[in-house]
């Protein structure tokens, strides 16, 4: 099986993680909280998860000169995810507040701060590359993204607004969740569409083509579990595998980094993701 080459072009972002047993409600204080500083961002998390799943992975975007930008750029370098492609601005890194409870949910709110001066010139796609976006980074830059690719152009539509018809044309593939779905203009030429713990279905012009269950697993944190999803499917789409068999393998890895704590931290290898699927087979 050839390595697969995938460029993503997206955000970076640093996540602040309050554990917590419940979910506040409006204009509720809670204590007793746990903290963490994880690695995160649509962009970064994806391009994480598909190096971990074995593909050679360059990003493309901004992060800031500041501590935030450093940690981001160690973990992807970390990762083996190639960084020559990010531009260094005095903007402040972007920042994401996650509050997570104990049953694995969460609210996320997101600064972009660097994230959004990622301008046209940043772009660098190269001949013959597949390339990822999601919608963390100016909504023009994504369109200029998805011009410059001659390879497969996956798009990624969250969070969810308003596109461009001529951008759902252009992609090969788009990946939504429920909500994602709704809010597009127009039929994608083939659509995944994530459905947490029922799994996912696999649209072609409108009718389904494949469906997969999602592997049972315990609830964690459900933050980078849809970046994982992504960056499975598009991988192994890239390795040749038949439809069915990359959405099964996608959802396998939604369901591992669901059932781990943190974004970047939770991306599964692809042994991990083999692991996982060949006990589904014997449940």
């Amino acid at each position: 099986m050839t390595t697969p080459h995938l460029t993503i072009v997206g955000s970076v972002n640093i996540d602040l993680v309050a554990g917590v047993q419940r979910l506040p409600r409006a204009g509720e204080t809670l204590g007793d909280a746990s903290f963490d500083r994880i690695p995160g961002g649509k962009g970064a998390n994806q391009a994480v998860g598909a190096r971990k799943l074995g593909a050679e992975v360059a990003l493309v975007g901004c992060v800031g000169a500041d501590d935030f930008g450093r940690q981001a750029v160690e973990a992807l370098e970390a990762a083996g995810v190639a960084t020559d492609r990010l531009r260094i601005l005095e903007e402040p890194t972007g920042v994401a507040l996650v509050v997570v409870d104990s049953a694995g949910e969460n609210t996320i709110v997101v600064a972009p701060n660097a994230n959004g001066h990622v301008q046209a010139d940043d772009v660098d796609v190269r001949r013959g590359e597949a390339v990822l976006c999601q919608l963390e980074i100016p909504l023009d830059v994504v369109a200029i993204a998805a011009d410059r690719a001659d390879g497969l152009f996956c798009l990624n539509v969250a969070p969810a607004q308003p596109l461009p018809s001529g951008l759902l044309e252009r992609a090969d593939l788009v990946i939504a969740n429920r909500y994602e779905a709704e809010a597009l203009s127009a039929t994608p030429r083939l659509l995944a569409l994530t459905l947490g713990a029922e799994g996912a279905v696999l649209f072609e012009h409108g009718r389904e083509v494949a469906r997969a269950v999602a592997p049972s697993v315990h609830v964690v944190d459900g933050t980078a579990a849809g970046d994982a999803f992504c960056a499975a499917l598009v991988v192994s789409l890239l390795e040749g595998r038949r439809r069915e068999e990359a959405l099964a393998r996608a959802c396998a890895a939604g369901a591992i980094a669901a059932s781990r704590f943190g974004a970047q931290p939770s991306l599964p290898t692809a042994a991990e993701v083999d692991e996982l699927l060949a006990a589904q087979k014997l449940a």
